[in-house]
């Protein structure tokens, strides 16, 4: 582990491989997917994440999330399902918290059942909802924060405490948060998953996932994750190697504008709602105080009921509306539409999460600029609200 390192030294340094012959500034690239099998001592192969540049890049994301080992994965959903399932298995049972990404929740949903593994998700967020669910035969608790979409907070030295005491495994989906801003294994949780895509990657064009644990938890995912073979490309790990160089600067830049953002939108008179947990008015404020560095670039918000969230989206002319989050590039969504459409629409106005409400991944622009566009868009739909009440 490299936790003597200050963060920007980790980003930048730890898990490269050194050009040997030519002695580069950066990383080579090896693109074999065949290699030797007879006098080496490792047998290498790219679903076996040990390809020069897979083995690599997994020192800098155990590196960042201050533990003893990695795995890269194809996508993020490849390392939660993965990673589940190495520790579940028929007639064992899972905690999950209710508010999770739309694509975890599906999937425990739709294929848990197929596998005899029961789950149970939580009504809240509180400890007692988590301890309430716990079972004889429950292995894992499982949770997410700041949760997706409206960045609720999971207080997790009450999860840790949870898990010890009834001897789970816990594990945390930590996207939102990206490493820059909280490091569950300092709390205590034993398994952190990311959908590198976000943060890690942050430039929206590569597609991937980490794990970070102990080498034992890694061991036991990685034999299982060699049969899925959920494997990424030595071309993408090397891209995901750079971005991520510059994930400390880009992550800091990025909450400094959520931030910003956030107040903006707070006191704007044609918003309803604003979820942030910098926000004091956030019901989580202090608990994300106690357990984050930085409260991320991720918010939500709620326009009042008569403006239309769709009309709103297609105003917009710098702030992309668009899938996925945490680019450079600040975009927006609808999550009813996109990342929670497979959710029954019931769940969602359970978990809160309206057909109005759209999800701002903030970006490295000016905030100046940013604000001069909602401005505008605002403007065209309150426009549009007035010709047809007239």
């Amino acid at each position: 582990m490299q936790n003597n390192k200050g963060l920007n030294t980790i980003c930048t340094h730890v898990g490269e491989v050194e050009d040997k012959e030519f002695k580069g500034a950066i990383s080579p690239l090896y693109m074999s997917s065949s290699y030797a099998f007879d006098d080496v001592e490792t047998k290498r192969y790219p679903r076996y994440f040990n390809t020069p540049n897979q083995e690599a890049l997994c020192k800098k994301v155990a590196a960042l999330e201050h533990v003893e080992a990695g795995l890269i994965f194809g996508s993020g959903m490849a390392a939660v399902s993965t990673t589940l399932l190495a520790f579940l298995r028929a007639g064992d049972h899972v905690v999950l918290q209710n508010a999770l990404y739309g694509g975890t929740f599906n999937l425990v949903n739709e294929e848990f059942d197929k596998y005899g593994i029961e789950y149970s998700f939580t009504n809240g967020l509180k400890p007692d909802d988590f301890e309430s669910k716990i079972k004889k035969n429950t292995k894992v608790i499982y949770v997410e924060t700041p949760s997706n979409p409206l960045l609720k907070i999971t207080d997790l030295n009450a999860v840790v405490a949870i898990a010890k005491r009834h001897g789970l495994i816990s594990m945390i989906d930590n996207t939102f948060a990206s490493p820059v801003n909280q490091n569950p294994a300092d709390f205590g949780i034993d398994i952190i998953i990311h959908s590198a895509t976000k943060y890690m990657g942050g430039h929206s064009d590569i597609c991937a996932g980490a794990v970070a644990s102990t080498r034992e938890n890694i061991n036991r995912i990685f034999h299982l994750a060699k049969n899925f073979g959920g494997s990424l490309s030595d071309q993408t790990v090397w891209l995901l190697e750079r971005s991520m160089k510059t994930m400390g600067i880009r992550v800091k830049e990025q909450n400094k504008n959520a931030q910003r953002m956030a107040e903006f939108l707070f006191d704007h008179d044609d918003i309803a709602a604003v979820y942030y947990p910098g926000l004091p008015s956030h019901p989580d404020h202090e608990l994300a105080k106690s357990q984050m560095r930085g409260f991320g670039g991720m918010l939500s918000f709620e326009l009042n009921e008569a403006f239309d969230a769709s009309l709103f989206q297609k105003s917009l002319q710098l702030i992309k509306p668009s899938m996925s989050l945490a680019g450079v590039e600040s975009t927006m969504l609808s999550p009813t539409k996109t990342s929670h459409s497979l959710m029954q629409p019931e769940e969602r106005e359970r978990q809160g999460i309206k057909d109005g409400l759209i999800r701002f991944s903030v970006g490295i622009e000016e905030p100046e600029d940013l604000i001069s566009d909602i401005n505008q868009a605002l403007e065209k739909v309150r426009l549009t609200v007035r010709s047809t009440t007239h």
